[in-house]
């Protein structure tokens, strides 16, 4: 089907389009809310500022696919193949992506608050300055993603791969990161006010100047990693592995810290004192 053939349908009523081949096909502006593309071929397609919002793409080929600044708020793309695709400054509030393949995706200043990210795979993928408040990214793979300065507030994190993901200067106020492996994981400037870090794999992570106060740390193994310049008033490092960990310049009024298996650290006794109670 071509472009004409496919808008020349829409006008008239049709909103059943699945399995359709729009492969390659100049798409940029289109209005098509609510259209079902389930299954359909659309590699390389370009929706530069189209409006797919409610539009059902689950199962469709749109790897390589040019989605930027597109409108997808409530749309379905479950399980679909969005590997490499342009998705740069796209609205997709409220959309359904479970078990979706954006490996690779470029997914920039993109608007994901309220998506369902559940299973779905972004190894790789560029989400710097991406918004995912109250997002629901439970299974996500991260890998190596680029997350600097995205917004994660209260987005649900339980069982997401992080390994090798990069969340400098990223906002975690209050997310739940309890038991999760986020060892060497570069968290500069993070704002990590309130969250939950219990029992997490911190080792060798870089924390520097990270916002941690109030933050819950209970038993977190921070072997080797850098606090330095970290804002960690009032957290509660209680029964915390410090060893080797660099609190030079942290600030750690109010912190509870009894039990900690306390190392080496880079910064003057008194300092110490305060750290571990």
């Amino acid at each position: 089907m071509d472009v004409r053939h496919l808008l020349r349908a829409y006008e008239q009523g049709v909103r059943d389009f699945a399995g359709v081949d729009l492969s390659g096909l100049d798409l940029k502006c289109v209005t098509l809310i609510g259209v079902n593309f389930r299954n359909a071929n659309l590699t390389g397609a370009n929706f530069n500022r189209a409006f797919l919002t409610k539009a059902d793409l689950s199962g469709a080929n749109l790897n390589w696919a040019n989605l930027s600044c597109s409108k997808l708020s409530n749309a379905r793309l479950i399980e679909t193949d969005l590997t490499k695709a342009n998705l740069t400054g796209a609205f997709m509030v409220k959309a359904k992506f479970p078990r979706a393949k954006l490996s690779g995706a470029i997914l920039t200043h993109a608007n994901l608050r309220g998506a369902n990210l559940w299973g779905a795979n972004l190894c790789g993928a560029n989400l710097q300055r991406v918004n995912l408040r109250q997002a629901n990214l439970s299974g996500a793979n991260l890998n190596w993603a680029n997350l600097t300065e995205g917004r994660l507030s209260h987005a649900e994190l339980y069982g997401t791969s992080l390994n090798g993901a990069i969340l400098s200067r990223a906002f975690l106020k209050e997310v739940d990161l309890s038991g999760v492996d986020l060892e060497g994981v570069n968290l500069s400037e993070a704002r990590l006010g309130g969250a939950n870090l219990e029992g997490a794999n911190l080792t060798r992570a870089n924390l520097r100047a990270a916002q941690l106060q109030q933050a819950n740390l209970k038993g977190v193994n921070l072997t080797g990693a850098d606090l330095s310049e970290a804002l960690l008033r009032n957290a509660n490092l209680m029964a915390a592995i410090l060893r080797g960990t660099n609190l030079t310049g942290a600030k750690l009024e109010g912190v509870l810290g009894q039990n900690s298996q306390v190392g080496v650290f880079e910064l003057p006794d008194s300092c110490l004192m305060d750290a571990v109670g």
